[in-house]
């Protein structure tokens, strides 16, 4: 025992080879599970203390931005996985299926308190049955002695007086084949006593009866063929008649997210969801997907999807494009919390604070339905982003509440939901925050932790997530409303270096018009715009006249030229400032029949 934790110190580690790159046997996972009373929690002490040796080494916040990079999402092609998976979605299946006939998901949860009541209940019939089977065995001799002397000593009293009888009638004699008829139906050696009387002639010729008690010993022959057949008959007819009526009762149906738990292509990747949210722990994770079916029917998931909770936290978390692999984006802004009157109406009493969980878990839950695709090879995560500028921070007791509280309805019962977690606007008090709570964090956990600063949060943004897709409040172009771009429009990104100048030409070959926009991360930079026709006679007409642009300025320049002859728009971009710069745009052309 002393050598396992020392193994095992790096917990997350584990956590991290179990799931992504080890193969380890499930017969070793079952064996953790058949005693998890007493070593677990001498394996799990040791963790903290590693983890925080290895914050100690690595305690830059960059690090932990570097370790998220690495992560990578599993595949959900049953296919694809390792043969250890593929046999603990296998005993999975088994456990669920075996639930679902005894109908165990819709039983009710009070079955954890008869429990000890039945464990008891052996312990104390155990003691009496031992010292009922010492005392049987004790007695049995003495108990046989007394039943002998019993059976010997009544019936020469009641046969006596009938002997002569017995005697003097020899019709009665057939009668004794009678008597066995008793023990005839059980096939064992009896012992009977059977009084005999004999009569002794004297020399002088008197006649004495007497009378002579003999033990005969008698096997009880097997029960007749007649008397077996109707016996048999019962046993075979019970089960018979039972067997239609337990086929009767067919097994429950479960949906978590519109989707069954068993016999669909889609239920696999749900069951993988708990899964690896377990380390592929068969048992743990079946538990973890019933109490999951149990809690969505306490909280009411159905009821809930039909009830208007207002559109007062629209703002405050709202989907919002794709990142680069397709993942929908979810925008968390905490900000808009210093908001009193939001804030008071949303946490200042307890009604309020459910009100707001209901709130949280009826937008997942939508969200779910709406943007994720269960199938094998289809999006079944999110990417989140918080946003933590300007949040209430960690002093606002009642937001503190109510955020713990959903986290771990969360993480109790949404697994495996977040393809990366990006916070940006990071003021330094979450990062001192996040590494005191880090060694207590799995490391698959932390692999999809992204961490931004003020000043890196739109280029991070842009490492995961394209710019037409991120909103134009975030660095990127996307907005809503937009009569010209949308998301399925890409965008342009350059690097301009210090001190230099950068120019974009937009061809037009005919008659037509050009709408263009574009915006510089943190803009401090001259623009300015002017057609140029491709004849030699033909004039330069200023577009936008050259002028510097501020940080402060509107995020987004858009403009557009009505083209009358071959030319070109030239953009122009003069990067004055000592660092560098990134430009975005995007344009397209319409004929004189299109509107602008």
């Amino acid at each position: 025992m002393a050598e396992e934790p020392q193994k095992a110190a790096p917990a997350e580690t584990v956590a991290e080879t179990v799931v992504v790159t080890a193969d380890p046997p499930v017969e070793k996972v079952e064996e953790k599970e058949k005693t998890p009373a007493d070593p677990e929690p001498e394996k799990a002490k040791p963790a903290p203390e590693a983890a925080g040796e290895a914050e100690e080494k690595k305690p830059a916040p960059e690090e932990v931005i570097s370790e998220s990079v690495s992560f990578k999402e599993e595949s959900n092609r049953v296919s694809d996985l390792r043969d250890p998976e593929k046999k603990a979605l296998d005993e999975l299946k088994q456990l669920i299926q075996e639930a679902l006939n005894k109908r165990e998901f819709t039983a009710p949860p009070p079955k954890e308190e008869e429990k000890p009541k039945e464990e008891e209940k052996p312990k104390e019939e155990e003691k009496p049955a031992e010292v009922e089977a010492s005392k049987t065995e004790e007695e049995a001799p003495k108990a046989a002695e007394e039943a002998a002397k019993s059976e010997a000593e009544e019936p020469p009293k009641a046969e006596a007086p009938e002997a002569p009888k017995a005697e003097a009638e020899e019709p009665p004699k057939a009668e004794a084949p009678a008597a066995p008829a008793e023990p005839a139906t059980v096939a064992e050696v009896v012992e009977e006593t059977v009084a005999v009387t004999s009569v002794v002639v004297d020399d002088d010729g008197a006649k004495t009866v007497e009378a002579i008690e003999e033990t005969v010993v008698a096997v009880a022959p097997v029960p007749a063929p007649e008397s077996s057949e109707p016996v048999g008959e019962k046993i075979e007819e019970t089960p018979a008649e039972e067997a239609p009526a337990a086929a009767e009762v067919p097994p429950e149906e479960v949906f978590i997210w519109g989707v069954p738990l068993l016999g669909d292509e889609k239920s696999d990747v749900i069951l993988l969801k708990f899964l690896r949210a377990r380390d592929f722990k068969v048992k743990d994770a079946f538990t973890m997907i019933k109490n999951t079916v149990r809690w969505r029917k306490e909280f009411g998931i159905d009821s809930l999807l039909e009830e208007d909770l207002g559109n007062d936290l629209d703002s405050v978390v709202f989907m919002h494009g794709f990142d680069k692999e397709g993942h929908p984006v979810c925008y968390n802004v905490y900000g808009e919390f210093q908001n009193k009157e939001l804030y008071d109406k949303t946490f200042s009493d307890a009604e309020k604070r459910q009100k707001f969980l209901r709130w949280r878990i009826q937008f997942l839950e939508k969200s779910i339905r709406q943007q994720l695709d269960f199938s094998p090879s289809g999006i079944c995560t999110f990417v989140q982003v918080t946003d933590l500028k300007n949040s209430p921070g960690p002093g606002k007791r009642e937001l503190r509440q109510a955020t713990n509280q959903a986290l771990n309805m969360l993480q109790d019962n949404y697994p495996e939901f977040v393809a990366k977690q990006v916070f940006i606007n990071v003021p330094w008090w979450y990062l001192a925050f996040n590494r005191m709570i880090s060694p207590f964090l799995t490391q698959r956990t932390k692999s999809k932790f992204v961490f931004a600063g003020p000043s890196k949060s739109t280029d991070t943004l842009f490492k995961y997530i394209a710019p037409e897709q991120v909103p134009v409040q975030y660095g990127g172009l996307s907005k809503e409303s937009d009569p010209d771009f949308s998301t399925a429009d890409p965008v342009t990104e350059i690097t301009i270096k210090p001190a230099s100048k950068y120019t974009v030409e937009l061809p037009a070959t005919e008659a037509c018009f050009v709408v263009w926009e574009l915006r510089v991360v943190g803009w401090d930079v001259s623009y300015g715009a002017e057609f140029v026709p491709s004849a030699e006679d033909g004039y330069t007409v200023i577009v936008q006249k050259t002028r510097k642009i501020s940080s402060t300025d509107e995020p987004v320049i858009k403009n557009s030229f009505k083209i009358g002859e071959p030319g070109k728009v030239v953009l122009t971009v003069d990067n004055t400032s000592s660092k560098k710069k990134k430009l975005l745009y995007r344009s397209k052309t319409k004929t004189s029949s299109d509107s602008i």
